[in-house]
């Protein structure tokens, strides 16, 4: 069982990992920012494999109820809120800099369940929320290659996880799994995407883009939408083995070794201030 679940571990990290640093890879360096062409091909390649997967017997859907789907709806919406300014964020910032950011969702979920459910929350808890606060405060201040734009999507993107799983937490007694709740997401990601490439001018912008007929172009995104896959499989898999400890171990690492290889890998400039507040967050995570 412990050498089944370090595999499970060390897939789900590899499958972040590859994921983050191909995205960033066709965001930021081929430069293809249509969020709608871009996360509405990773989704709809997600539900075709997921429904490939529950049609051959190896996953299983139930999503037949309609009060279940209409119930999920909601959460849906903000899905697609989290891909679409993720997008548009990781396109602008550095990675490290984007996982900073994508931890602050932790503080919202705290206020949250300390404010509104008035769960008991351990004064280590609450001084985690407040260093992840601080430090991304300053983050803004101490960083050499400030992009407003990035770090405005990059507050909807945080905002939008927070609420997603404030919401879903509500949910728990709803009968839908985590994997038919993706399947749920994939669905109506995909219609809406489509719908709003037209009017966000992206379906026409896109015949513009250079690399538009290029085999690196092709196949990154194909690898990004199979990977985005994999990491949602491998995501469902280590929460079913692990307890909520444990997963975050294994998140936390995930992260670390994305930052830490994105710094090789693309050209930025972190200042000693970026690094420390992202070690402040860091540290404030484990």
């Amino acid at each position: 069982m412990c050498m089944r679940r370090c595999l499970v571990g060390l897939t789900f990290c590899t499958c972040y990992l590859a994921s983050y640093l191909t995205n960033k890879y066709v965001l930021s360096v081929l430069k293809f920012t249509y969020p709608t062409l871009f996360q509405g091909w990773q989704t709809l390649i997600g539900g075709l494999l997921l429904h490939v997967s529950w049609k051959l017997g190896w996953a299983e859907i139930n999503s037949n109820s309609r009060s279940d789907v209409l119930t999920w709806l909601p959460a849906s919406v903000l899905f697609v809120g989290i891909i679409y300014a993720g997008s548009r964020a990781l396109s602008r910032l550095a990675i490290p800099v984007f996982l900073t950011l994508h931890n602050v969702a932790e503080v919202i979920i705290c206020g949250h369940q300390k404010c509104f459910q008035k769960e008991k929350t351990s004064p280590a808890k609450i001084c985690s929320a407040l260093f992840l606060l601080a430090a991304a405060g300053c983050l803004p201040f101490n960083d050499s290659q400030f992009d407003p734009d990035g770090y405005f999507w990059a507050i909807i993107h945080l905002f939008c996880i927070g609420a997603y799983k404030i919401l879903q937490k509500s949910q728990k007694s709803n009968a839908l799994s985590d994997i038919d709740q993706q399947y749920l997401n994939y669905l109506f990601s995909v219609v809406l995407l489509a719908f709003a490439s037209h009017p966000t001018g992206d379906l026409l912008s896109v015949l513009d883009f250079p690399f538009l007929y290029f085999y690196r172009f092709h196949g990154s995104c194909c690898a990004s939408g199979f990977l985005g896959f994999f990491l949602m499989v491998s995501t469902v898999k280590l929460k079913s083995l692990m307890t909520p400890g444990q997963c975050a171990a294994w998140i936390f690492f995930a992260k670390v070794i994305t930052a830490g290889l994105s710094i090789l890998l693309f050209d930025m400039i972190l200042t000693r201030a970026t690094v420390g507040c992202s070690d402040l967050l860091a540290a404030s995570r484990r």
